[in-house]
C-alpha cells in the first residue's frame, strides 16, 4: 500500500460523527492533494460536501513499483521460465523453510523437489484458510503442505533431516547428470565388476523389486552379500512414498548412470488423510495390487520417463505389469490418460531405453502395449528372460475364451481310455436300458474327476503360447537374456548403444537428409571395412557377424570417438560433410543461376593463391575442352569438297606443323 496516501486520506461518513453508519467515499483535502499529485499517484475527481471542497478518491497508483498486481505480472514471468528452464536444463529445487503462492509452483514447475522435514509447501498460510472457513481447522501449515503431505503425492522427490542433507542429496543427483546438455555421461569408475553374475534371483512369490536392483544381504549368512543387477550402493530411489505398486530413482551400471523403473510385486497399502476442513471425511486405507498399473502409479511412471528423458539418462525399465486397473473409480480417476502419458513419454525419449522382462515376470495386454518397442522404435529394445511370460490375457483368462469346458471334454473323449471306451460302449445298439443308465452314470462321473486335471492341462496349453521363445521367434523382442547374465550383456549392449547413438548424431547433423537407420547402415558398412583384413580362419573373409559382438563393437565405437582426426569413421564423416556441403551448393546455384557469377567471384577473392592457379587452370581445361567438342562438331557437320581430276591446281594441303614450330625457307 502507498503510505504517502494513507497518512492524509479521510473518509466521508454517512451522518456525522456517527462511525457506526458507514462512509461514503474516501478523500483527500485540497492541501493534501497537492502533496501527492505531483507524484502522479493519486487518482480523484473534485466534488463538494457541506460547503467544503474536496478530491474524491478513485484510484491509488503509487510511486513505487511492487504494490499489487505488477508483482504478479513479474511472477507470471517467472513461471514461465521455470517451465521453459525444466525443457531446457536440469532443474532442482530445496524448500528448507516455507514455499507460499507462487513459491510453490515454481518448485513443482522446476519438478526434481527436495524438501526439508521441517518446511511446507502451501498455497495459502493456515491463518488465512480459518479466516475464509470462519473457524479454527488448521493447527499449522504442516498440515496443509509438510512432508506428509506432498512426499506422499508426489510433489517432493526426496525429503531431508536438515539443510546439509538436502544439499547432499542434490549433489548426489547430479552425480547422475551430463555436465552439459547433449554432454557425455558421467561415468564413473566402478568397483563392481560388470561381468560378475546376478546372486538375487527374482520368485515367483512377491518380493521386494529394490533387491533385484540394489542386492540385499542373504537372508542366511546376513555377512554374505546377494547381488543385484546394478553396481552396488548405487541404486538412489526418488518418489518412495508415492504411487508405490512403481519403483523409480537413478542407479550405475558398470558406472553408467542410468534412470530405473521397476515394479512391487507386493500389495501396497495407501493412507488417504480426511480433510479437517470436512466434518464428514475420515481416513482411509486403501489396498493397491502389485504388478497392476493405477492412475497414481501410471502418472508417476510418465513423469520419471519425462525427466529422465530432459537428464539425457538411458533408461532401464524392468517390465511385470499384468495390466492396468480398469474399475469404476480408476477409471474416473483418469487411469486412461496417464495411460497414455506413458507413450508419450516413450515416444519423445531420446535415448536408448532397454525393457527388461525379468524371471517369472509377466507383461499382458493394455502394459505391454504402452510399452512395446515399435513405439520408439530408433531407441527401445526388448529383452526378456528364459522364464517370463508375455500376452494379451493371463493363462487361465485365456483359457475361459479359447479353451472352454466343452473343449476341455472334447479333449477327454479323445484321450482317455476310459471315456473313450464307455463312449464307444454307449453306442452299442444291442444295451439295454439299464445299462445304459449304468455307463451314462460312469461317463459322467468320469469327466467330473478328469475336470480339474484337464482344466490344468488346458491353463498349461494355454501358456505355452506366452513364452519367451516364442516372443523371439515373433520377432517382438530383441533377445532371450537369461537373468544371471543379464548384466554384463545388457551393459555392453548399452556401453554400444551410447557410442553408437553418439556418432549416429554426428552423421545425422553432417547429412540431415539421412534417416537414423540409413546412419545405422552406413556405419554397419564403415566397420566391416575396416575389418576386413580380419580373418577369423583361413577361409572366412566375411566379418560381417562381428557386427552382432556387443563387445567388439562397442570398444571399435569408442576408438572412433577418442580419435577423431584418423579414424575409418571420421575419415568418413568428412567425406559426407563435403559431398554434403557440395550438394547444397549445386542446389542453391540451380534454383538460383543468377547469383552464379557473383558467387565464383566472392569465391575467387577468398582463396589462397595457389588455390586461385588451380582455379584458373581448371577454367581453361575447361575452356579448351568446350572449344575441342564445338570445333569437332562443326568438322562433322560440314560438307566435303570434290576434287576435279582435270583441274591443274591440286587441294590446298593442311599444315601439320605445331603453332609454336618455326618455318624453314
Amino acid at each position: 500500500m502507498f503510505p504517502c496516501v494513507r497518512t492524509h486520506v479521510d473518509a466521508c461518513r454517512h451522518a456525522s460523527r456517527m462511525h457506526h453508519t458507514g462512509f461514503k467515499y474516501l478523500y483527500l483535502t485540497p492541501d493534501d492533494f497537492k502533496k501527492v499529485a505531483s507524484m502522479n499517484s493519486v487518482k480523484a475527481e473534485l466534488v463538494e460536501e457541506d460547503g467544503e471542497a474536496r478530491y474524491k478518491i478513485t484510484d491509488i497508483i503509487g510511486k513505487e513499483e511492487g504494490l499489487g498486481v505488477e508483482n504478479l505480472k513479474w511472477s507470471g514471468t517467472i513461471a514461465g521460465e521455470s517451465s521453459q528452464a525444466y525443457n531446457e536444463v536440469v532443474t532442482i529445487s530445496m524448500v528448507t523453510c516455507r514455499a507460499i503462492g507462487i513459491g510453490a509452483y515454481l518448485v513443482r514447475l522446476g519438478q526434481r523437489v527436495v524438501q526439508v522435514d521441517s518446511s511446507h509447501i502451501i498455497l495459502t498460510g493456515c491463518g488465512a484458510l480459518n479466516k475464509l472457513l470462519g473457524r479454527e481447522v488448521y493447527t499449522s501449515n504442516n498440515q496443509l503442505g509438510g512432508v506428509q503431505i506432498m512426499f506422499h503425492n508426489g510433489v517432493s522427490h526426496a525429503t531431508a533431516k536438515d539443510d546439509l542433507d538436502g544439499i547432499h542429496t542434490i549433489l548426489k543427483w547430479l552425480s547422475y547428470i551430463p555436465k552439459v546438455k547433449g554432454g557425455s555421461l558421467p561415468t564413473m569408475p566402478s568397483m563392481d565388476p560388470v561381468d560378475r553374475d546376478i546372486m538375487f534371483t527374482p520368485t515367483k512369490s512377491p518380493y521386494d523389486p529394490r533387491h533385484m536392483l540394489a542386492g540385499r544381504p542373504s537372508p542366511v549368512d546376513p555377512n554374505v552379500w546377494e547381488s543385484g543387477f546394478f553396481d552396488k550402493d548405487s541404486w538412489d530411489e526418488i518418489l518412495g512414498r508415492w504411487a508405490g505398486t512403481v519403483v523409480t530413482g537413478r542407479a550405475r551400471l558398470g558406472g553408467i548412470p542410468v534412470g530405473v523403473i521397476a515394479v512391487e510385486t507386493r500389495t501396497v497399502e495407501v493412507q488417504l488423510p480426511a480433510d479437517p476442513a470436512n466434518i464428514d471425511s475420515e481416513a482411509k486405507i486403501v489396498s493397491q495390487a502389485g504388478q497392476v498399473w493405477f492412475p497414481d502409479s501410471a502418472y508417476k511412471t510418465s513423469q520419471v520417463i519425462k525427466d529422465f528423458n530432459r537428464e539425457n539418462l538411458p533408461l532401464f525399465v524392468f517390465a511385470n505389469w499384468r495390466g492396468f486397473s480398469g474399475g469404476m473409480k480408476d477409471m474416473f480417476d483418469q487411469v486412461v490418460k496417464f495411460g497414455a502419458y506413458i507413450v508419450d513419454g516413450f515416444r519423445e525419449y531420446r535415448q536408448p531405453i532397454i525393457v527388461y522382462i525379468p524371471p517369472y515376470g509377466e507383461l499382458r495386454g493394455g502394459a505391454w502395449v504402452v510399452i512395446d518397442p515399435t513405439i520408439n522404435a530408433d531407441y527401445m529394445e526388448m529383452y526378456v528372460d528364459p522364464n517370463c511370460r508375455g500376452g494379451v490375457l493371463e493363462a487361465e483368462g485365456t483359457v475361459e475364451i479359447k479353451f472352454k469346458m466343452k473343449d476341455q471334454v472334447k479333449a477327454m473323449h479323445r484321450l482317455d481310455p476310459v471315456v473313450s471306451s464307455c463312449l464307444k460302449r454307449l453306442g452299442d445298439p444291442n444295451l439295454n436300458a439299464e445299462e445304459k443308465k449304468e455307463l451314462g452314470k460312469a461317463h459322467h462321473e468320469r469327466e467330473h474327476f478328469l475336470s480339474p486335471i484337464y482344466h490344468q492341462v488346458a491353463v498349461h496349453f494355454a501358456d505355452l503360447h506366452d513364452t519367451a521363445e516364442r516372443m523371439h521367434e515373433k520377432g517382438v523382442v530383441q533377445d532371450i537374456v537369461p537373468w544371471v547374465s543379464a548384466r554384463r550383456i545388457l551393459y555392453w549392449r548399452l556401453r554400444r548403444l551410447l557410442a553408437e547413438g553418439n556418432i549416429v548424431s554426428i552423421i545425422l547433423d553432417v547429412q540431415t537428409t539421412l534417416s537414423r537407420g540409413q546412419a545405422q547402415a552406413m556405419l554397419r558398412r564403415w566397420f566391416i571395412e575396416d575389418h576386413g583384413s580380419v580373418q577369423v580362419s583361413t577361409f572366412d573373409r566375411n566379418v560381417s557377424y562381428l557386427w552382432e559382438d556387443n563387445e567388439k563393437v562397442g570398444m571399435w565405437l569408442e576408438e572412433q570417438l577418442k580419435s577423431p582426426t584418423s579414424c575409418a569413421v571420421m575419415d568418413n564423416v568428412r567425406c559426407i560433410r563435403r559431398e554434403s556441403v557440395l550438394d547444397r551448393i549445386r542446389n542453391l546455384l540451380l534454383e538460383n543461376p543468377e547469383v552464379s557469377v557473383d558467387s565464383i567471384i566472392h569465391a575467387f577473392r577468398r582463396m589462397s593463391t595457389s588455390s586461385r592457379a588451380e582455379m584458373l587452370r581448371t577454367l581453361n581445361n575447361l575452356a579448351l575442352e568446350e572449344e575441342e567438342e564445338s570445333g569437332k562438331g562443326e568438322r562433322e557437320g560440314s560438307p566435303t569438297t570434290p576434287v576435279d581430276p582435270s583441274s591443274s591446281n591440286p587441294p590446298p594441303s593442311v599444315s601439320k606443323t605445331s603453332p609454336h614450330s618455326t618455318q624453314l625457307p
